[in-house]
């Protein structure tokens, strides 16, 4: 006979007690938006609160991904654990995760003190699956005291990942000077450190100071906290230590104040909403199906009555 199949109660004791297979599996089920989904996200939600997120963003070729793999050798050479979340864009063909980042990452592949894992956006605007929250709790709920999220930056992936993370790291290249005039009120608003990644190129000083300009000129010039501007080189690791003790000043900076409460609630807020918001749409979809959605669509093709009027008709036995 085969093995019996774990629960996900037994994978996630699993996973809490060092398994990486097993949190592998249960970061699988989250992905799936099931049941089991259901199960794991309560069983972690009570155990979580004690790790720290940091977001990394930044329009597509910014070098985000050799500046997280720079990251990652920064932490473990102080004998730091550390997970990554990689938001990658959905396949075409199978739904899944595009596997480029975890390529560039294969250094600490066999490193017990790293675990990476790609997610799909399955489509979802701003490149955030509606899984990643409950991924975030579950590797923090395991015990993973730093988790990085990469994302794809595309669409309005720079807005929702400020959603996601406790510090926000938005990463620019060189040049760049003319785009942030263009984006910068978004940019403002997210950006608890920005980053300038590959310094080796020309233009360092100038987007510095297009930088400078927009800060001196946003709502966050009288901020306790200013947005500090590093330079980096992903590639050599130039850079980084002052990155990384920028996120730590910026984490005692937030932690003191009550602005890392406050960001977490708001965080559950919208994370309660948007499931009451999915919940509600896979109800909408089971409703306009059968005779009876039949019939209402061809009167409403037919003139004989009007989209609203049929929606309500619709809806009347659902309570929406």
């Amino acid at each position: 006979m085969g093995r019996r199949s774990q629960t996900p109660a037994e994978l996630f004791d699993a996973a809490c007690r060092g398994d990486r297979g097993a949190l592998a599996r249960t970061l699988s089920m989250l992905e799936r938006g099931d049941d089991t989904a259901r199960e794991v996200g309560r069983l972690a939600y009570s155990r979580a609160g004690g790790g720290y997120t940091v977001g990394i963003t930044g329009a597509p070729g910014a070098g985000k991904s050799t500046l997280t793999n720079a990251v990652i050798k920064h932490l473990r050479a102080a004998q730091t654990e550390v997970a990554v979340l990689a938001i990658d864009p959905s396949s075409p063909f199978t739904g899944g995760a595009i596997l480029g980042d975890r390529v560039r990452m294969q250094d600490h592949a066999t490193d017990p003190g790293v675990f990476i894992r790609s997610m799909a956006t399955r489509g979802h605007l701003g490149g955030l699956s509606l899984s990643t929250p409950e991924a975030i709790r579950l590797l923090d709920a395991v015990g993973r005291e730093w988790i990085v999220v990469e994302t794809v930056g595309v669409g309005q992936v720079e807005v929702e990942i400020a959603g996601k993370a406790d510090t926000t790291v938005v990463v620019l290249n060189p040049g760049w000077g003319d785009s942030v005039q263009a984006n910068k009120a978004g940019l403002m608003e997210i950006a608890d450190i920005f980053v300038i990644n590959k310094a080796d190129r020309k233009g360092v000083d100038e987007t510095r100071r297009d930088i400078e300009q927009m800060l001196e000129l946003s709502d966050l010039a009288h901020d306790a906290w200013h947005p500090p501007i590093i330079a980096t080189v992903g590639n050599t690791g130039q850079g980084v230590p002052e990155l990384w003790e920028a996120v730590i000043r910026h984490r005692g900076e937030i932690s003191t104040n009550g602005q890392l409460s406050e960001r977490r609630d708001f965080r559950l807020r919208e994370e309660l909403r948007e499931i009451v918001a999915r919940r509600l749409e896979m109800r909408a979809r089971q409703v306009c199906t059968g005779e009876r959605w039949d019939q209402i669509q061809g009167d409403v093709l037919a003139r004989r009555t009007d989209p609203w009027s049929a929606a309500d008709e619709m809806l009347r036995g659902v309570g929406a």
